[in-house]
This record gives C-alpha cells, structure tokens and sequence, in this order.
C-alpha cells in the first residue's frame, strides 16, 4: 500500500489542503475595517493615503523567513535544493494557516480580519516552523515536514494566545513564544523519530563543503542585518526604537564573543563555521523578550555576551552529546541557536519585570505590562478581556508570570512535538532510510542526475 509522501497521494493531500484553505479565506476572511473603503471627508481620505508605517518591518521579516532561514540552511554539501526549496513550501503553508489558526481567537462577527499585521504575526508563525525544520533538516520527506506544519501551528497558535493574550506576558521579540516553542517542539519531533543505537552517528553527508558554507553565512548575513526588525515589529514608538537598539548591541555583543569562543574551544583552534553562522545570531534571540525594557545597553551587550558564549560551548559539546546520549538528532543546533539563548531571555525578562516601576517607566509601565494596570484605571475593554490571575500584579508577580510562561511554552512545545513525531513516524508515513538523509537526489532532480542516470527513489510522486 502507498504511503504519504512516498506517491501522488501524499500530494493530493497536500492539493485538497490548499482547497480547504481557499474555502476557509473565502468564507471566513476579509480585510479588518480600518483598511475597508469609508465614506466620509477629505481629510479622512488623506488618513488613508498615509504610507504605512510597518511595511518596511514585514518586508525585512519577509526576507528573514524565504532569504535568511532559506540560506541558513544550505550548510549540507548535497541539501541545497530541498533547504531553500522546502523552506519555501513550508513557510508558504505555514503563513496561510497561521492567518487562520491566530485569526480564530480575533474573530469579529464570524469573520478573521486581515490587516498588515496579521501578515507580519503569520510569518512570524511560520519561523517557529522554520525553527523546527532545522532540527529536523535532511531526515524527514517533505510530506512530513507539511505535515508537522500542520500540526505546529495550530498548537503554536493557541500557546502565543494563552501567553500573550491570557497570561498578558512580555515577550515583543518572541523568545518565548517563538524561538522556544519552535526550538523543543522540532528537538521533540526528533526525539520521537530518533534513530536506533546502531544508526545514532553522524552521517556521511550530514556535512557541510566550502561552498555550501558560503552560501550558508549569506542567510546569516541576512538574518543578522533584520533581526531588529524581527524583534521591533510588533511595538510603536520608543518601546520600537529600544528594541532595534538594544537588539542591533546584543548582535554585536554575540558575534565578537562567537569569534573568540570558537578559535578557543574548536579542535585545531582555529574559527568553525557552524560557530559564526549560527551562534552570532544568539544575541537577537536572547534580548527578544526584553528588548522594549530600559536594560540599558550595558545590558544588551552583556545578554548578547552571555548567549554567544553559551551557544557555542552548546554546539561544541551538547550537540554531540544528545545525539550520543539520547539519540536526538538536531541537525541545525536549534537548541543552541533558538533554545537555549530563549531560556536566557526569559530569566532575563522574569528579572527585569520584576524590578520594574512608574519611577522608571512612567506611563509606558502597562503598555508594556498591561497586566500591572490597577483596578481603578481599567477601561471598558480591559473589563471586557480576560486575564489569568486578574490585573494588578504586582512587579515580582510579573516576573513569577514570565518565568511561568517559559514553562508552559517549553512544555507544550514538548508535548505537541512528541504528538507530531508519533503521526510522523505512523506506518502511513514513507520513512527515510540511513542512506537517503541529507540529499537532494532522493526527492529532487539534480543535474547531476539529468546528464547520468535516472533518480534511484522518487518521493515526489
């Protein structure tokens, strides 16, 4: 019997998915009134034809998610095709099910509205995804990487309501909500497809060549130039610029401390490559969910020090351990990229709530913390919302809830993953032998093949 991703059925799947998706936008979807036509003066019709103020951060977070994590990943010598390529139909998925997944829990009048800011929270979805998929890079068919996808957003999208929106936790970089979650639901997907004693190894193609690695430090490039807006796009006003601040000083901070780590901790003392793609970009993910806080710069140098050093010791020495130890592959080190530094933040952000005040912040303490509103000066929406625990904490409750949050992300990212590796794993599922892991052949037609010989295995069909 056929199995998904092994014949055109998979694919079909795939087919009647995008219809449903047409059925859903069409149906359930439309523009959110602020971007409907008005009737009225014309001065009103000058409000409309003002530019719009967030396009250029969707545009830099657009080339995180297709150019940044695309490229990031063409590290293996023989997984060009299907990083960019797979990249692109995942992302591509995982945007238009996100719109529905997050619009559910906004809906007004049985409607999903969309705006410039539903696009900007679908591709910030989509990296949780994308994060995954690193962990899993090269040992999956691409049915089961849109299948994961699938699954992942739909929980994703119900963890960031449960913190953002219930839990009213700070967070406008998304370490917590994005990289964590993203990082252990892809490290607990692996764990469920991880391989037997025998096989726990790395394998012979689960390498990089000199120009895979080029091409590899182009998507970090682009990461690391667009990381303030990754972690800016979700604020206004000075709350915006302390992010791109703080978060342009934690890169740099990171990739100075990369540098010196790797050339002390490498085997021929020399600078390693994974090192400088993947742990220069700590910094931004460890200042994500405190990037809007007055943490000084001192500060944000000093979180992006701290998580450069921590990422590094992690691809040097955990990696190789979890997959000798636990048999979890993590092809892309998402732990020590995504997972890791997003623990860091949320101990960060768990401090720093803690001490914060009006002496300090002002008027922006509960813009910020809307949470530590008092009761007296709710509004008629903050009345009609719903906040675990109620408003009023207190700022050493702020910090138990961010601490919390981390928590419960990292737990249900785990217990989600575990889910999705099972469906994955399933005998309706084609699963990848030893010798088809990290290359295009398998799945795409290289040139290599075209001018040669015919395809040994086609997943594709």
């Amino acid at each position: 019997m056929s199995s998904l991703g092994s014949s055109v059925c998979g694919y079909v799947l795939l087919l009647v998915v995008q219809i449903v998706l047409i059925i859903v936008f069409g149906f359930f979807t439309n523009y959110s009134e602020e971007i409907l036509p008005k009737n009225g003066n014309a001065t009103e019709g000058l409000e409309d034809k003002k530019p719009l103020a967030k396009y250029p951060h969707f545009q830099d977070i657009h080339v995180m998610i297709f150019i940044g994590f695309g490229f990031l990943m063409t590290f293996l010598k023989r997984y060009g095709f299907s990083a960019t390529g797979l990249n692109l139909l995942v992302a591509s998925l995982a945007i238009q099910w996100a719109i529905v997944m997050r619009g559910c829990y906004v809906m007004e009048g049985g409607k999903i509205p969309l705006s410039l800011d539903s696009l900007i929270g679908a591709d910030i979805a989509a990296a949780a995804v994308l994060i995954s998929m690193g962990a899993l890079l090269g040992r999956t068919t691409p049915m089961q990487l849109l299948v994961m996808t699938i699954c992942e957003i739909a929980v994703f999208a119900a963890n960031e309501y449960l913190q953002v929106d219930l839990m009213r936790i700070a967070d406008v970089g998304g370490s917590i909500t994005v990289h964590a979650f993203g990082a252990y639901f892809g490290l607990a997907v692996s764990f469920a497809l991880r391989p037997s004693k025998e096989d726990a190894k790395t394998g012979p193609m689960e390498g990089s060549s000199y120009g895979s690695d080029i091409t590899a430090m182009i998507g970090t490039i682009f990461l690391w130039i667009f990381w303030p807006s990754f972690n800016s796009a979700l604020v206004d006003g000075a709350d915006q610029e302390r992010a791109i601040i703080n978060t342009y000083l934690s890169l740099a901070g990171a990739t100075v401390i990369t540098f010196v780590m790797s050339i002390m901790v490498s085997h021929e003392k020399k600078f390693d490559m994974v090192h400088v793609q993947n742990s220069t970009l700590a910094g931004g993910v460890a200042v994500g969910s405190v990037c809007n806080l007055l943490i000084h710069p001192f500060g944000a140098v000093l979180v992006g020090v701290i998580a450069g050093v921590i990422s590094v010791l992690g691809y040097r020495f955990l990696t190789p351990a979890m997959l000798s130890k636990l048999r979890i592959s993590d092809t892309c080190g998402v732990n020590n990229l995504h997972g890791m530094p997003a623990l860091l933040s949320a101990v960060f952000s768990a401090i720093y709530a803690s001490v914060a005040t009006t002496e300090v912040y002002g008027n922006s303490l509960t813009t910020i913390f809307p949470a530590m509103k008092q009761n007296s000066s709710l509004t008629e929406e903050d009345l009609h919302g719903m906040v675990i625990g109620g408003y009023g904490r207190s700022a050493a409750m702020q910090g138990a809830y961010q601490l919390s949050a981390i928590s419960l992300t990292v737990l249900i990212a785990i217990v989600g993953g575990l889910s999705t590796g099972l469906v994955l794993r399933s005998p309706m599922m084609r699963q990848l032998e030893k010798e088809e892991h990290h290359i295009d052949d398998v799945c795409w037609e290289t040139p290599a093949e075209s001018d040669t010989e015919e395809p040994s295995t086609n997943l594709c069909q």
